[in-house]
């Protein structure tokens, strides 16, 4: 089966990067349908680099519908059944809101809402087909899958949070407005720092991480929001931008009007930054995630987790101190177990590496093991059409994503009503 996809104003690279590689299963010819601008242009720059390049070049060819009538113009034209949105995330919702009613398939970047105000949206799109399915990458990193793996053996991890004194489960992330993709300086768009159109630090970068929850804590459970959670505390605070970055980082002159409320002496006050604390189906949660300013030179995001269950404690350290490469470590109370467990977790991941270190084990995968993060979005859209041709949206997935993002709102909600 051959599918023809449409972009909708395409804001956001991930849009291209489900591109980045030749798919069998997809029409070379891809629709795009867009208002003229930058944002558009960006887009097309990048597929025709992938066309381009030397190393397994695409071939795709895009027609494009460009014009301030986009969005009625692609529903009229009908060009296949699949609609790819990444962009702007404020109005995301009452957007698929519309092309799930006209029967369109979406398949969209993450967050889906930047306040609570979009809900009604969500239960809507969520309830029966078509498919509405997130860009969600983490669950196909070989490293992500060995963390889970570990997590859930527990002749050697024991029960998850079997304490409870601190959480089961922690995330913690720095971000950069100024960084480096692949290879070139990342030039955001000024609605990038608009937080009711790209969200704030409680629902961004915070969505995938409640996924990696969900997916470590119960995988295939069918959730049902504030059933299966509950919020203990949730802040909000910002990082102070000033001019010379948002020009740098934009191309944009000055601050845009609709920012006025946020900037004061020059500096605009970003609220990109974000705790939330939470049970999921009983095991304590803590997502921490903040922004700094300029990624240094050969750096990169800073990320770090841990697990904690009643045998053993698992950390993942990825920023300056390891290189930018992550590492990870299984601190244990007894290695009983560990040998059988070894042949276990090898079984699926072969070229896992064990060696002693200081209080524990450093568990490394070999460097062809790991899938990058551009590649899994070409694996994302895999996945997608299995379910498009399944003509099946699991019941599990639908509540998960209904239960993430309600989860989200709420947090937000009560970040800003204290």
């Amino acid at each position: 089966m051959t599918h023809t996809l449409t972009v909708y104003d395409p804001g956001h690279f991930h849009a291209a990067l489900l591109l980045c590689r030749r798919n069998s299963r997809v029409d070379r010819t891809v629709h795009v349908y867009a208002p003229p601008g930058p944002d558009v242009e960006k887009f097309i720059a990048l597929i025709d680099g992938f066309n381009g390049r030397e190393e397994e070049p695409t071939d795709w060819r895009l027609e494009c519908h460009i014009g301030g009538d986009a969005l009625d113009a692609m529903l009229a034209d009908r060009r296949g059944r699949i609609v790819i949105l990444a962009g702007r995330n404020g109005p995301r919702l009452a957007l698929m809101h519309r092309l799930h009613d006209a029967g369109l398939h979406v398949l969209a970047d993450k967050p889906w809402l930047t306040d609570s105000a979009a809900l009604p949206h969500l239960a809507a799109i969520t309830g029966a087909p078509p498919l509405a399915v997130d860009i969600m990458t983490g669950r196909h990193s070989a490293f992500a899958g060995l963390r889970k793996a570990v997590i859930n053996t527990p002749s050697v991890f024991g029960a998850l949070g079997a304490d409870g004194e601190q959480p089961a489960l922690e995330f913690t992330s720095r971000h950069h407005l100024l960084k480096t993709v692949g290879g070139r300086p990342l030039q955001r768009p000024a609605w990038f720092y608009d937080v009711s159109v790209q969200g704030d630090g409680l629902v961004d970068i915070q969505s995938h991480y409640v996924d990696q929850a969900q997916w470590i804590i119960a995988e295939g459970h069918r959730f049902v929001a504030e059933r299966d959670w509950e919020i203990l505390d949730a802040e909000r605070w910002t990082t102070p931008v000033p001019l010379d970055l948002f020009r740098e980082s934009t191309g944009e002159a000055a601050f845009p009007e609709s920012l006025s409320h946020a900037v004061e002496d020059d500096l605009l006050h970003l609220a990109c930054n974000g705790r939330i604390d939470y049970r999921l189906c009983g095991v304590r949660v803590r997502q921490y995630c903040d922004w700094g300013l300029r990624e240094a030179d050969g750096g990169g995001d800073i990320q770090a987790f841990a697990a904690r269950g009643e045998n053993a404690e698992l950390t993942v350290q990825h920023g300056p101190e390891t290189g930018f490469q992550p590492e990870m470590r299984l601190r244990l109370n007894s290695d009983r177990g560990l040998a059988a467990a070894l042949g276990q977790w090898r079984a699926e991941y072969p070229s896992l590496e064990i060696k002693p270190s200081d209080g524990g084990h450093i568990l490394s995968l070999g460097p062809t093991s790991e899938v990058g993060h551009d590649a899994q979005f070409p694996l994302m859209l895999e996945q997608f059409l299995d379910l498009v041709e399944a003509d099946a949206w699991p019941a599990d997935l639908a509540a998960r994503i209904r239960a993430r993002y309600t989860l989200l709102a709420r947090a937000r909600d009560r970040a800003l009503s204290l």
